[in-house]
């Protein structure tokens, strides 16, 4: 119970999301284009944090390695900034991820 009271406090005075799922951040950085897209990739085991096969549920931080491993090449992308909103315009995706390769 302190501990959920402490994450309250936390997010009054600390404004910025900490973490986010990895389906959520997949399409509000424009990664994907929607929320289903990033889940079935998920489910089919082709997207990866720092180099482990993730769940849906698995949460994003700050300087984390995404890798997607689509059928004809590989992308990977560093997480910069967690976004605050649902989805935020392609041309502010520099602002949150880095693309590697």
């Amino acid at each position: 119970m302190k501990f959920i009271a402490f994450l309250t406090l936390l997010s009054v005075y600390f404004p910025y999301n900490i973490a986010m799922r990895i389906d959520k951040f997949l399409n509000a950085v424009n990664i994907t284009k929607r929320r289903s897209i990033a889940q079935d990739m998920l489910a089919n085991r082709v997207v990866c944090i720092n180099d482990v096969v993730v769940k849906p549920s698995k949460k994003v931080a700050l300087g984390d390695t995404i890798t997607i491993n689509y059928l004809e090449s590989v992308k990977k992308y560093k997480v910069v900034q967690i976004p605050t909103t649902k989805s935020t315009p392609k041309s502010l995706q520099a602002e949150y991820v880095k693309e590697l390769s």
